[in-house]
């Protein structure tokens, strides 16, 4: 919560976490397969287990140790910040002082991308993330054309400004992104219905791990390396036939 208000109820707090973790949020999250599509043509993967498999890996190696700390991190850095003072933040619609907090984590954040269509999927919702802060009630953050967003930190922002507790942002980011590859899978394979409800059932269980994990770490513990999706998301560059942009 922004330091010196008083938060909305937890049923709103709820209602906007949830608004900002739905696959209806327009960032193109569903757009984007994280190297999933190359695995299953190359027949990487083959069944659903195959694919629980790599999300878990993915979640608990990846998304714990480099966007879920960054998002944590980033909302610890604005509510220790004497510049940020309101539950809205509109106050700071002009001021240079959020972008210099959250520079150096965005800069780390898109650092850590192993690939360009990684890179271009984390700056694609975060710019398109950037663009719908004002219909959402948050304002615009300032940027040098050419700046490209980080999602995890544009997710941390718009978290921080609706007073959602930090532990419940982090699970909410790592549902929508989990809820996104399911989908992806669900296109892919294909899955049935029943059976995707299931992988996202049995995925699930790694996120509270996941987000416990991703609390311990500070700026000199982010970083992963999952050779296998980076290899993946670069061969699907120049794959022939695809339905997702990564």
């Amino acid at each position: 919560m922004m330091k010196g208000t008083k938060g909305p109820s937890d049923g709103l707090t709820l209602m906007r976490l949830m608004h900002l973790s739905s696959v209806g949020l327009p960032v193109g999250g569903y757009s984007f397969s994280h190297g999933l599509e190359f695995a299953l043509d190359a027949r990487w993967l083959n069944n659903a287990d195959q694919i629980e498999q790599w999300i878990t890996v993915q979640l608990l190696h990846g998304l714990a140790r480099v966007d879920l700390p960054v998002l944590l991190n980033v909302m610890r850095v604005l509510d220790n910040s004497p510049n940020v003072q309101t539950d809205k933040a509109r106050n700071l619609m002009n001021q240079a002082g959020p972008l210099h907090l959250l520079q150096p984590w965005n800069d780390l954040a898109l650092a850590c991308r192993e690939s360009r269509e990684l890179r271009m999927t984390d700056a694609a919702m975060g710019n398109a993330l950037a663009k719908l802060l004002p219909a959402l009630g948050l304002p615009c953050l300032p940027a040098q054309p050419g700046f490209d967003w980080s999602f995890p930190v544009l997710f941390a922002w718009a978290s921080q400004a609706w007073a959602i507790e930090p532990h419940h942002a982090a699970c909410g980011y790592a549902w929508s992104w989990l809820e996104n590859q399911v989908t992806a899978a669900t296109k892919l394979l294909p899955l049935g219905q029943t059976q995707a409800q299931a992988l996202l059932a049995s995925c699930q269980y790694s996120v509270p791990q996941a987000v416990a994990l991703a609390a311990t770490l500070g700026e000199d513990d982010i970083g992963a390396s999952l050779p296998a999706l980076a290899a993946a998301s670069a061969r699907h560059e120049t794959q022939y036939t695809r339905l997702f942009r990564s």
